[in-house]
């Protein structure tokens, strides 16, 4: 999977910071679906940043219990219709606690975006670094750093965050946790991918005109290869963050991530599988979420592949002002 990234269209000089970057916005404005994924996940990503004003306009906060909401006498169902949404209640309560779903739902949004960003960013970086530096070193760095990668490559992310989250104390922040198991764990591929694109990068024509200009090799990779691994990475760090959406969620519906009383969309969903059918609205809202929020995430990951590949887009008739219909003499001739 990673090499065929790579493979999809050989490199060539990037083009100039300004033009490049009308041309990609250009693309990925005519792919109509990406345009609306873009629009969703953007809508998400502002209120994750707004939950603090979302809850103060309704007057709740995420954590604090409401008994009086609760029919013990029914085994701690939300009392009124659709689990109890009132006016100060949106979207109504959880069984038993009585805390506020529109508040856990919007804080743990920040939670889930917050951890799989952030998540992403430590296996961009790091992959970057490994990659370069293995295919500029070359020889014995080339083949340590290939093997290293390979091993983490290898590890099956689920089972070893599992296993580090079970032995951490629980008085280490458990979102931080979350997000560096799965950065420091899931770095391989996007290593393999760098270093692939590195070294065909390395024999391009303006790569060697800066070597025998006498740069440094920091400066040819910051200067000359960077830009050229931006369309890859960004590709590939698109797919990553709906990956880690999935395994910050998994996580904690397993119970080994974000605890109680913090909220997210897994934890969420972990109390609320015995609840499906008293309140079905307690599992429905987080599990939706997580749905239109991974394909929102996937569909403009794909949009933003295409926009970066002049080939894809220019076969998918992209911003090219392919698919068109011709145009009539009569309006030639206006």
């Amino acid at each position: 999977m990673s090499e065929a990234l790579v493979a999809t269209q050989a490199p060539e000089a990037p083009a100039s910071g300004a033009s490049g970057a009308r041309q990609f916005w250009r693309r990925l404005r005519a792919q109509r679906a990406a345009t609306v994924a873009a629009g969703v996940v953007a809508l998400l990503v502002l209120v994750a940043l707004a939950a603090p004003l979302l809850t103060a306009l309704e007057g709740q906060d995420p954590t604090t219990y409401h008994p009086s909401l609760i029919d013990s006498a029914r085994g701690g169902v939300p009392i009124g219709s659709l689990g109890g949404v009132s006016g100060d209640h949106w979207l109504g309560v959880e069984p038993q606690t009585g805390r506020d779903l529109f508040a856990r739902l919007v804080y743990g949004a920040r939670v889930s975006l917050g951890v799989a960003f952030a998540a992403t960013v430590i296996q961009v970086l790091l992959g970057l670094a490994v990659g370069v530096a293995a295919a500029l070193g070359g020889g014995w760095l080339d083949q340590l750093l290939n093997r290293i990668t390979d091993i983490f490559v290898a590890l099956p992310l689920m089972i070893m965050a599992l296993a580090l989250l079970a032995i951490v104390p629980q008085s280490f922040p458990r979102p931080v946790l979350v997000t560096l198991v799965i950065g420091f764990i899931a770095w391989g591929n996007i290593a393999k991918i760098v270093r692939a694109q590195t070294l065909t990068l390395k024999g391009l024509d303006y790569v060697a005109a800066a070597r025998l200009s006498g740069w440094s090799t920091w400066h040819i990779a910051r200067r000359e290869l960077l830009p050229g691994l931006a369309a890859p990475v960004i590709t590939y760090a698109s797919i990553l963050i709906p990956v880690n959406i999935s395994a910050e969620a998994a996580l904690s519906f397993l119970g080994v991530g974000v605890k109680p009383p913090t909220p997210s969309w897994g934890q969420m969903l972990t109390a609320a599988d015995v609840w499906y059918q008293a309140a079905p609205q307690y599992l429905l809202l987080p599990a939706g979420a997580l749905f239109v929020t991974v394909l929102a995430m996937t569909v403009l990951g794909d949009g933003v592949r295409t926009a970066l590949d002049p080939r894809a887009a220019s076969r998918l008739g992209v911003g090219t002002g392919r698919g068109r219909a011709p145009r009539t003499a009569k309006e030639e001739s206006a």
